[in-house]
């Protein structure tokens, strides 16, 4: 590849047919019909939702780095479900309803934590961290038939690859590896196993959870409400859609746009970018369009250095490009080697114009100073980056600053807005282009489930 990419719609990196990074054709029966706007802010269609799309998918419900030990757990609520995800000492992570079998009341009211046993708080029935029943309190005082079944937690189907913890409610759901739309490795590559949560948030906001997630699954408005991401970061961006609603847009990363006119000055962004890299920048000899092939190059020496052997299994493109991955129907992850960033678009319990972004910031932790953070990440100054420490997660209300950084924080106004508008007499339905196929990918998976031809 040379160091000048080739920018034209369809965008292509240019990659040999078979590699990870290979440009996928467009399908021929995308389609190009315009879905009626209730399913953004009508109830009914949440109501389908929760009967026929929520129950029978892989819902991502936390990452293996946080239950390494026997009796570490965490929690996740989707809507009006909670589930309890468990490491028992045999080492199998199982997953339960977060429901004590007796009263209904939540077990577990943390988010994280340690324990050897569950106490339900309400009356202390006891349960293992395989949720067996452990103990009845006053057992004596049950009719013995009411509870000779000896009533444990609901468990439900979880399973696990490249560090990702799924779990799903329906009993009749392919094997996750059989689901999950990806090629082979796509995954696993980047070995988030070894990557810890240094930041966790859940933030409220005003829109439906599949306006949110469509924000997300284009680059056609960065230029309009991201502009000051132009220094740094192509807008034209590959697009591929994988089997069952699985997508990805891969970004590239320490370019300019190619709607800025000066393409050989280097930009602030660029400096920062190829210092974080080790890059001397005021001794740098090339223009902004060499950049980014320089970066990739110092990356790949710094990760002989330090022993990131796993870069041998990542193209030059991953270390500098973001792999924008949509995992169906409710998840985005940004895929980096020095970290990920995970987004799940929650919806509400019973409110389709309210949703919940639950994000989490994974960093791969390398003991030396000359080793930072990416700013990518956009870390509030003073968090630990070691993986010591689990952070709590940090709950915001939709009239709260989250600190999400200055690009998200456009993204709240933005989503919002467009909440506001879908519900307008003006408004007929999207009119999505090519550089929106990923979102009309998604919803034709959605659409499969509703109708129940899945």
């Amino acid at each position: 590849m040379s160091n000048s990419l080739d920018i034209k719609w369809p965008m292509s990196l240019g990659s040999p047919a078979g590699s990870l990074e290979a440009k996928l054709p467009r399908p021929k029966d995308i389609g190009t019909e315009i879905p009626d706007p209730q399913r953004y802010f009508c109830k009914d269609f949440m109501q389908k939702e929760w009967e026929l799309l929520w129950p029978k998918v892989w819902l991502l419900a936390g990452v293996t780095p946080d239950i390494k030990e026997p009796g570490d757990f965490i929690t996740h609520r989707h809507g009006h479900e909670e589930f309890l995800i468990v490491r028992h000492e045999d080492n199998k992570i199982r997953s339960f309803y977060n429901v004590c079998p007796h009263r209904g009341k939540r077990v577990c009211q943390i988010e994280q934590g340690n324990v050897p046993k569950f106490s339900c708080p309400f009356h202390g029935w006891q349960f293992l961290t395989d949720g067996s029943l452990a103990s009845i309190t006053d057992e004596e005082t049950y009719d013995a038939d009411l509870i000779a079944h000896r009533p444990g937690l609901t468990e439900i189907r979880c399973e696990t690859i490249g560090g990702l913890i799924f779990i799903n409610m329906d009993g009749n759901a392919p094997p996750l590896r059989e689901w999950i739309g990806l090629p082979e490795g796509y995954i696993e590559n980047y070995e988030i196993e070894k990557m810890n949560v240094i930041r966790h948030v859940r933030t409220e906001w005003l829109a439906n959870w599949k306006t949110g997630v469509d924000a997300f699954y284009e680059s056609y408005h960065l230029p309009h409400i991201h502009p000051q991401t132009q220094g740094v970061m192509e807008d034209f961006v590959q697009v591929d859609l994988y089997p069952n609603g699985f997508s990805r847009m891969i970004v590239p990363i320490g370019v300019k746009s190619h709607r800025v006119e000066d393409q050989e000055t280097i930009d602030p962004y660029q400096t920062f970018m190829m210092m974080e890299a080790g890059i001397d920048a005021d001794g740098f000899k090339g223009s902004a369009k060499d950049v980014r092939v320089a970066i990739q190059k110092a990356k790949r020496e710094r990760g002989l250095k330090f022993g990131l052997n796993f870069y041998d299994n990542l193209t030059d493109g991953q270390l500098t490009d973001s792999w924008a991955t949509g995992f169906f129907p409710n998840v985005q992850i940004g895929m980096h080697p020095e970290g990920v960033f995970l987004m799940r678009f929650v919806p509400h319990a019973t409110d389709p114009e309210r949703f919940y972004y639950d994000t989490m910031t994974m960093f791969r932790y390398v003991n030396d100073p000359s080793y930072t953070v990416p700013g990518w990440m956009g870390l509030p100054e003073g968090m630990d980056v070691t993986g010591s420490i689990r952070p709590e997660i940090e709950h915001f209300s939709a009239d709260m600053d989250a600190n999400l950084g200055e690009v998200l924080n456009q993204d709240v106004d933005l989503i919002a807005s467009v909440q506001q508008g879908v519900r307008s007499r003006g408004f007929n339905g999207p009119l999505w282009c090519e550089q929106e196929d990923r979102i009309r990918h998604l919803h034709r998976e959605i659409d499969r489930y509703i109708n129940q031809d899945k």
